[in-house]
């Protein structure tokens, strides 16, 4: 049986990152798709771990051949999830969770539409704000662009299937692990992983007579 393909999505400052990585070590049955992209690393950041770090002419060559499930152009950088590595995952149960924006998220649910969708929001623009200018990282020109692509990106949760505040952390870090769980724990796919279990539940006398 294949495994669950999620999607997690936010604006930039969201706690998108954070949120993941705290899954991950909540739940290591969930395996994170590294991108690439063609943006600059960040300081700690290592090649092969947080994203694929590659050239655009690398990338526009990758995306002609038709490697990425879902590419696009954000805050001036490229960024792609590998085809063939997120199908092999899936057919082999992996249960596979990308880290990707609205734009991909789309891409992604018209070739995997039972794909579940997760998108964080800030509980404010201040705190949103706030936590751009405290991770250092961007320069102020940089921070006033993502603000502004926020109230834009934010409209999109009504694509998503489930919306999670980070207004407090580990709470928002439960409620993503909460996510998962359910889904795996849906009727079809505890029918379809456990057949054998539920079955003679079903039919203690053995199976049903025939019509």
């Amino acid at each position: 049986m294949n495994g669950n393909l999620y999607i997690v999505s936010a604006p930039s400052g969201a706690g998108k990152t954070s949120l993941v990585a705290a899954l991950l070590d909540i739940d290591p049955r969930v395996r994170k798709s590294v991108s690439f992209t063609t943006r600059a690393p960040r300081t700690g950041e290592a090649d092969g771990r947080e994203y694929n770090f590659v050239s655009v002419a690398r990338f526009e060559a990758m995306r002609a051949r038709g490697d990425f499930v879902e590419s696009a152009l954000v805050h001036g950088n490229y960024y792609g999830t590998s085809h063939q590595w997120v199908g092999a995952r899936l057919t082999e149960g992996q249960d596979i969770l990308l880290e990707i924006d609205w734009q991909g998220a789309a891409q992604v649910r018209r070739v995997q539409p039972d794909a579940v969708g997760i998108f964080i929001v800030p509980p404010s623009y201040d705190a949103l704000l706030s936590r751009l200018s405290n991770r250092g990282t961007d320069a102020p020109d940089i921070i006033a662009r993502r603000l502004k692509n926020a109230r834009e990106e934010i409209a999109h949760l009504v694509d998503f299937d489930y919306v999670i505040i980070n207004d407090d952390f580990d709470r928002a870090a439960q409620e993503l692990a909460a996510v998962v769980v359910a889904e795996r724990l849906k009727r079809a796919r505890q029918l379809m992983r456990n057949r054998g279990l539920i079955e003679p539940l079903l039919h203690p006398g053995g199976p049903p007579p025939s019509a």
